[in-house]
């Protein structure tokens, strides 16, 4: 079929395979941040059991649920300060800057393995934190300077997928393991990243910004599966020489549009991303179900809700490049807005207890489809796709401003989680899923004035370029097509 991803891979046109397999080595990396996200949800419950007398570590202890509240938010806090030095740290390449936080990543776990008080897991989830940061920045941005336009959109929501995947091997390994063997779980993603990164090449637009053609030119020339790539490596250079010229003679201009709007539209999308009511959902995944429901297993129904989460993400990996990127953002709005409204509704016709003070079990259907609904939007559009744009939308000697949406990113995931039990003594359960519902119908008026479709479009350095023309970037101000204007 046309629209599958594997016709894309093997069709005649510029080889895929190429392009897949350092896509998959790279997710290795969101792979690991998932793990990550997914870690303090089973290992604070076993971190609050006391040991037994039996138990063979010479340094067990426990923790408070204080002290669990700090294991689970540090992490958050420290993506929110790694955000900037990773743009920072893609001067180096992007290649490069994954292989060196990879293994500090992987040691930062071993300090929760061996940890002999609360203070080496406290150091372990800020470090493990900062790196995850960087990570989730670099990867797109990788992704989508080596992947054809036909295809980048698909290969960019992998990242997004295995940051799900990592997350729910989380919470089924945490059944049957303990943190500490859970950390060391955790920490063999990381690991695997630093030996697989020897297996690809950095990006040709990072090594020709560099001055590097030979490198370049390797380096395409493995993308594309040994296919000429002479032609693709000029059109690269020419641009790449014209960013620079314009960079000298146009410095203003460049920060009004060139910069301004990207870093907006980027960091909008991340705010209403992370305000959707989705992180809350996540980390308070079975207090809320257990308030909905009478008849269902909040637990099961927390694994149905994840195991969704995943299978969305394969749907919208083939969506996002068929159907595109606008299209599923206002689809995923539109639907997380009305599940998010139908679920603080249920709540709230059916008493602040949840159904236990109104009808009986009959109704918890209502609920679940409802954040199954929920779920599902958020991962088939904003998802994966707020990340896509980071990797896009920014010119390439500026790709590294990609920090600043990344840093707003989990910032907001800091807050939105902080201020979900706020929101709830507040306005009750039900008024803050209506929030939440209000601040993601927002999010579509968002996304229909300001977010631009870049479908199929080739990113700025591989747009053709004459001395007679301007380039003009794939935001531009019409938003018809990715093209040169005189």
């Amino acid at each position: 079929m046309a629209s599958s991803t594997l016709s894309l891979i093997y069709s005649n046109r510029p080889q895929r395979l190429t392009q897949v397999v350092a896509t998959m080595i790279v997710a290795l990396g969101p792979l690991a941040t998932g793990l990550g996200k997914g870690y303090s949800s089973p290992a604070l419950a076993s971190m609050q059991i006391p040991p037994s007398i039996n138990n063979t570590q010479p340094h067990d202890f426990t923790i408070t649920p204080e002290q669990g509240s700090w294991i689970a938010s540090l992490s958050l806090l420290g993506a929110f300060f790694g955000g900037i030095p990773g743009g920072l740290a893609m001067r180096l390449g992007r290649k490069s800057v994954l292989a060196v936080v990879s293994l500090p990543f992987a040691l930062s776990w071993l300090l929760t393995v061996f940890a002999s008080s609360v203070y080496m897991v406290y150091a372990s989830s800020f470090m493990c934190g900062i790196w995850s940061a960087v990570v989730s920045l670099v990867t797109p941005v990788y992704i989508s300077e080596i992947a054809h336009p036909e295809i980048r959109g698909c290969l960019c929501s992998v990242a997004k997928l295995t940051a799900n995947i990592g997350m729910l091997l989380s919470f089924l390994l945490g059944v049957y393991l303990d943190w500490r063997q859970l950390a060391m779980v955790a920490s063999i993603a990381p690991a695997l990243l630093f030996l697989a990164l020897m297996l690809i090449p950095e990006t040709p637009s990072y090594l020709l910004y560099r001055g590097r053609e030979d490198d370049a030119a390797t380096s395409l020339s493995w993308l594309r599966g040994g296919l000429d790539v002479t032609q693709e490596l000029e059109t690269m250079r020419a641009n790449i020489e014209a960013m620079r010229r314009d960079s000298d003679v146009s410095c203003y201009r460049e920060w009004r549009r060139d910069l301004i709007k990207p870093v907006l539209i980027t960091c909008g999308l991340m705010v209403f991303q992370k305000f959707s009511g989705a992180n809350a959902f996540n980390f308070y995944a079975v207090p809320i179900l257990t308030e909905a429901f009478v008849g269902i297993n909040p637990y099961s129904a927390a694994v149905v809700v994840g195991l969704l989460q995943i299978l969305a993400g394969m749907v919208s990996s083939v969506l996002i490049d068929t159907v595109g990127r606008l299209p599923l953002l206002i689809v995923s709005n539109l639907l997380m807005s009305t599940a998010l409204a139908g679920f603080g509704t249920f709540l709230y016709v059916t008493g602040s207890n949840g159904v236990d003070a109104g009808p009986g079990p009959g109704l918890d259907w209502i609920p679940l489809t409802c954040a199954l609904i929920f779920q599902v939007a958020f991962a088939l559009g904003i998802s994966p796709i707020a990340w896509i744009y980071i990797g896009e939308l920014f010119p390439l000697k500026h790709r590294g401003l990609g920090a600043i949406a990344n840093s707003v990113s989990y910032a907001c995931s800091f807050a939105s989680v902080k201020t979900f039990v706020d929101f709830q003594l507040l306005l009750g359960l039900y008024g803050a899923f209506w929030l939440y519902a209000g601040i993601s119908l927002i999010g579509l008026v968002f996304t229909v004035v300001l977010v631009p479709e870049t479908k199929g479009r080739g990113l700025q350095e591989m747009q053709k370029y004459t001395p007679q023309e301007r380039y003009t970037p794939i935001y531009n101000e019409q938003c018809t097509q990715n093209r040169l204007i005189p």
